[in-house]
């Protein structure tokens, strides 16, 4: 069965975020002085042959413990869906 994996992987909280800080300092230049603070990070998709809806989450799991996130700074967050 096929199945689509979202993956948002974001700094933690608490660590410096130079990125997120550049984009914050620079809304209110563009007018958007509401803005506090911005989090940058990376937005993946992935799809893959699984047997079912858990093990598409192992394999998109095993990916960002591995090679997608660096777990030490980043976190992240899957979604998985049948296609």
């Amino acid at each position: 069965m096929k199945f689509f994996a979202e993956i948002e992987i974001m700094p933690k909280k608490g660590l410096l975020d130079p990125q997120g800080k550049a984009v914050t300092h620079s809304m209110s230049s563009i007018g958007l002085t509401q803005v506090s603070e911005v989090r940058v990070g990376k937005f993946m998709t992935m799809e893959m042959e699984a047997s079912d809806e858990a093990a598409a989450y192992v394999a998109a799991e095993t990916a960002c413990k591995k090679l997608l996130a660096n777990l030490i700074m980043e976190s992240y967050h899957i979604r998985v869906k049948a296609l």
